[in-house]
């Protein structure tokens, strides 16, 4: 035993010796002294630490999910809509509001005598008038009431009035029988304007959670790269450390000068790698920020971010098929699909009422009044002879109030009742639009069969994602573990003279390799768990793939409103 451990260490000897005769006479090369001193002062420096220039803010994952919703433009624009389509829906109903309408003229007429008996007419009139007309919100049905006065003073010896004092009152109401009784053009417009109200809800609940879903997602991306840069810098410092003790060995002479080159070369790689490590930081810090924080703030660009929760790997089962059930009945783009096919549901019902006759039941009501100064009556027999006009005297006065109580005492009564009946000869519009909306209703019915199973597909995907990631994150921390223990092997052989700067170089980039593999692992994980809670909610894309729903009646001829007198 002991003569083998004497011939191990004449091997040992033999080798170094030998390693340093090559090095002496390749040292001897003045071009790899001036490389070898550039790298040893290069690797001399110490590395850039990144320090924030402004205010740093301790930020959880829920402080940082709260902020988002508060502060983030999205969603500030899109919790607009909703009010928008709220006047949208009462421009709708508006036109079911009573319409108010007032009258006052006052005019003058004067006309040339047109026979010998009547002489040049003047007449002077204030009329006055009152109304109301509302199409009704049930029915289809609509009123008209009028209320008109008028004063008439004139010299026409025909009239038996002067000044004459007049008043009517109005009331007429149309009904429809078939056509615009279940559903006419304003009912329609105010149920598809409510559809639309109930689509900015759904659109409102998209943004919320998908912003959700893109801070969480931010926020790990950030603590990822923090936790990449604390890995970098560490292979940093290994390979520094390395760099020292290799430095130290050339100088008692049991490694050759030229190996420090290597050692120095490996440096310089971590510093680069810090330098990307740290660019990412900064770029993860803005995609958070324009994610969370309001952008009128004077700290916006400043601001630091510090999460305080760890991308740690906690495993979660995943049950995909009750995912698979939650999608159907909660993602907002097959909701959005079935409001804009309960739209083509609205449409089809009034294009199958507009191709029914049009029967309309009108009845109308009036009463009229009379009064003002009774003038005694003129004989016409006299005024052939050349006579003048004679002067006409009050009879009697009959005053407005007399007027007034005629009117509304119906004592002069005027009414009727009657039912209009049209049918267009030959194919109408209203048959042409029903046909294409059935076509489109059907189109899309396959759509949406089309969306439930890209949402199916989608949320399969994202919980096999789940899956694969737990088993990278395993993976990827034994394969760290092993690296480490390989290096650790590989620094006591190169201590024992049994191994080479290279492998030892070789196993760092293998740890470095693999704990930010590991790292990126457990990140992937918990954005895959997002990824998983909010497919169930939301495309992960923002509008997925064939999302769009034709609505039934898209470019039919439409007729305009008209309120029935």
């Amino acid at each position: 035993m002991r003569l083998c451990h004497q011939f191990r260490r004449a091997r040992v000897f033999a080798a170094v010796a030998a390693i340093l005769g090559f090095s002496a006479s390749a040292f001897a090369q003045s071009g790899q002294l001036s490389l070898a001193s550039a790298l040893q002062s290069a690797g001399a420096q110490a590395a850039p630490q990144l320090e924030p220039t402004g205010p740093v803010r301790r930020l959880s994952m829920e402080d940082a999910v709260r902020s988002g919703l508060e502060q983030n433009l999205g969603i500030r624009i899109q919790r607009l809509d909703p009010a928008i389509q709220d006047l949208a829906v009462a421009t709708a109903r508006s036109l079911w509001t009573p319409n108010l309408t007032s009258s006052l003229a006052r005019n003058s007429v004067s006309q040339p005598a047109s026979s010998i008996v009547l002489p040049t007419n003047q007449t002077g009139t204030l009329a006055t008038g009152v109304g109301m007309n509302q199409q009704l919100p049930w029915g289809g049905g609509g009123y008209v009431i009028n209320w008109n006065n008028q004063r008439t003073t004139t010299n026409n010896i025909l009239s038996t009035f002067s000044p004459q004092l007049q008043s009517t009152f109005n009331l007429a109401y149309s009904q429809p029988l078939v056509r615009n009784f279940s559903i006419d053009q304003i009912r329609d417009q105010v149920m598809l304007s409510q559809k639309a109200r109930d689509m900015s809800d759904i659109q409102l609940q998209q943004v919320i959670t998908g912003t959700t879903r893109n801070v969480r997602n931010a926020y790990w991306d950030l603590a990822y790269s923090i936790a990449n840069l604390k890995a970098q810098q560490q292979s940093l410092e290994l390979s520094q450390q390395s760099l020292h003790d290799n430095e130290k060995r050339v100088e008692i002479g049991t490694m050759a000068p030229i190996d420090i080159v290597q050692a120095q070369a490996e440096v310089a790689a971590n510093e680069q790698g810090v330098i990307i490590a740290e660019a990412t930081i900064k770029t993860a810090q803005d995609n958070l920020r324009t994610l969370i924080l309001d952008p009128s703030s004077q700290d916006f660009w400043t601001v630091s971010f510090d999460p305080s929760d760890a991308p740690a790997f906690a495993a979660q089962p995943v049950d995909v098929d009750a995912a698979v059930r939650n999608a159907i009945s909660q993602r907002t783009d097959l909701k959005s699909a079935k409001n804009t096919l309960d739209q083509s549901d609205i449409n089809i019902k009034y294009f199958h009422n507009q191709i029914l006759p049009d029967v309309n039941a009108n009845v109308s009501y009036g009463t009229f009044g009379i009064g003002g100064s009774a003038l005694t009556p003129v004989d016409l027999s006299t005024l052939g002879s050349g006579a003048a006009v004679p002067i006409r005297d009050v009879l009697s006065q009959r005053g407005y109030g007399s007027v007034l109580g005629d009117v509304f005492g119906s004592a002069y009564p005027q009414w009727s009742v009657g039912v209009q009946i049209g049918y267009p000869i030959g194919r109408s519009v209203s048959e042409a639009n029903l046909a294409r909306a059935r076509l489109q209703y059907q189109q899309a019915q396959t759509q949406i069969k089309n969306l439930e199973m890209q949402v199916v597909m989608q949320v399969r995907q994202a919980g096999r994602n789940v899956q694969t990631n737990q088993q990278r994150v395993r993976a990827a921390a034994a394969s760290r573990e092993l690296q480490e223990r390989k290096l650790e092997a590989e620094e006591k052989k190169l201590a024992a003279g049994m191994s080479s700067s290279f492998l030892v170089f070789q196993a760092q980039r293998d740890l470095s390799v693999a704990r930010v593999t590991e790292i990126q692992a457990i990140s992937d994980y918990n954005k895959s768990l997002v990824d998983f809670d909010a497919v169930q909610l939301v495309p992960l894309n923002g509008v997925a793939t064939g999302t769009f729903v034709t609505t039934a009646g898209t470019g039919s001829i439409q007729a305009p409103i008209t309120l029935r007198q």
